[in-house]
């Protein structure tokens, strides 16, 4: 059967995969974060050891070197245990150690409480210098992830701004420098202005994302596209082959045996049975191919109405029986009387093809056709005792044109009675199955659930898209 086209990838696997390469990114960069952040901290110690109590410096060094050492861990475990895993390890990581951040923003917006009017003004204004590069640095460093970068500069902002106005109103009593409610208006207008520079920078890093991901489906895409027509041009070529060889056969057959009678016309009954056989082999050739394409075409034409099991038996043991009695073979019918709902001719199809198969591969032994009702529903069964079927052919053989290698008799036809079967019982909603013993025979079993028309015919269009699709 012709290879089908998976379904396009839906929009949340989408979300997913780019959420994941936003993380991704964003673990790039925290290691280049890292070292900037431990390089502040002893040039914070310094610009502030001569202003700042000794036992406050040094409770902030020893919190800030904590964080540090918390990124510090957490990117090892990164790098050692997710980095090349999938993208729901990734989403998963990131929602264990997304903290990290917030606590990193934390540390450095309570930086605050100890330079805000508390150093003299050169030393604050560096310090606020230091605080505005963090947040830029922020900026590229975090964008990829939004939620993340939000979280940072959020944190960093309204800690540094609720130890400002505990200064300014609790400390202070509001009796304070005028500058004081400048540096807080200027460092809000400053938050929202890097917040929005950081959106969009932000939607950026996701839309280069976005494009990967479509131009990654596009090409594998294109890849199994062009890998199913290289099979539908086999598949092709070995029909071909295989159609030339089945039909050369009876139709060279015919040719022998017009010529025999032309020369010997007083051996007529003797040639005519060969020549009627003959035929019948061309026209049965004929009609898996018309069957393949009305198929294909999803034309066929469906007639829905009741079935009565016990006719529909007796009438193909009227046409198999003397088939398989010329090949010594045991022919035996079980009926368990009753109606189900199909289309009669499709239906006889099906199980005709099971049962013609079945006299055709078995070589001692019998065949035996049985109707029976488990719980209400009919069940057809078709059991052989002939050459069985492998385990690793059990799925092939319902494939267009494949014939498995060691069964002789192969050579007799195109390798599309099963498969038309399938496809006949997958239209009429009777599931098939089979069970099978190499060398012990095959049982094969057709559910027939009752069928309606409207869903046929839904089910045969819908089948032929798909085996039509490249």
């Amino acid at each position: 059967m012709k290879s089908d086209i998976a379904a396009t990838v839906a929009a949340p696997a989408e979300h997913q995969w780019v959420e994941a390469e936003l993380v991704r990114s964003l673990m790039r960069t925290a290691r280049t974060t890292q070292l900037v952040a431990l390089l502040l901290i002893p040039a914070f110690g310094a610009l502030l050891w001569d202003d700042v109590p000794t036992l406050a410096l040094f409770g902030w060094c020893l919190l800030a070197a904590l964080v540090a050492a918390f990124r510090s861990w957490v990117i090892r475990t990164y790098v050692r245990e997710v980095r090349q895993k999938s993208a729901i390890d990734h989403l998963g990581f990131f929602l264990r150690y997304r903290i990290m951040w917030p606590a990193s923003a934390l540390v450095w917006g309570l930086t605050t409480a100890l330079f805000f009017d508390r150093v003299p003004l050169p030393n604050q204004f560096v310090c606020w210098l230091i605080m505005a590069g963090l947040a830029m640095f922020a900026i590229n460093s975090l964008s990829s992830h939004l939620s993340t970068l939000h979280a940072y500069l959020d944190t960093l902002a309204l800690t540094a701004l609720a130890v400002m106005m505990w200064r300014i109103g609790v400390d202070l009593r509001f009796h304070g420098p005028l500058f004081h409610f400048w540096i807080v208006a200027l460092l809000s207008i400053f938050w929202m202005v890097l917040r929005q520079a950081g959106l969009r920078l932000h939607v950026t890093h996701r839309k280069n994302f976005e494009l990967q991901f479509r131009n990654s489906q596009l090409i594998e895409s294109l890849t199994r596209q062009t890998q199913a027509a290289l099979e539908a041009v086999e598949i092709k070529n070995r029909f071909l082959a295989s159609a030339a060889h089945d039909i050369r056969q009876p139709v060279h057959a015919l040719g022998l045996y017009a010529d025999w009678l032309g020369s010997e016309p007083e051996l007529v009954h003797e040639i005519a049975p060969k020549i009627v056989e003959s035929t019948k082999a061309v026209n049965a050739l004929f009609d898996s191919l018309f069957d393949l394409v009305r198929l294909d075409s999803g034309k066929i034409k469906l007639n829905i109405e009741p079935v009565d099991l016990g006719k529909l038996v007796r009438d193909l043991e009227l046409q198999y029986r003397p088939l398989a009695q010329a090949k010594g073979l045991e022919f035996r019918v079980s009926i368990a009387p009753g109606t189900v709902v199909s289309d009669p001719i499709l239906l006889r199809r099906i199980v005709g093809n099971l049962i013609s198969n079945s006299v055709k591969y078995t070589q001692r032994g019998g065949v035996l056709v049985s109707t029976r009702n488990r719980g209400g529903v009919h069940v057809v069964e078709v059991w052989d005792t002939g050459l069985g079927i492998a385990p690793e052919h059990q799925r092939e053989i319902f494939r267009e044109f494949f014939k498995v290698p060691t069964h002789a008799g192969t050579e007799d036809g195109f390798g599309l009675g099963l498969y038309i079967v399938a496809r006949l019982a997958a239209i009429l909603g009777h599931p098939l199955t089979l069970h099978s013993r190499p060398g012990r025979g095959t049982v094969f079993r057709v559910v027939l659930l009752p069928t309606h028309e409207q869903d046929a015919a839904t089910r045969a269009i819908t089948l032929s898209q798909l085996v039509s699709m490249p």
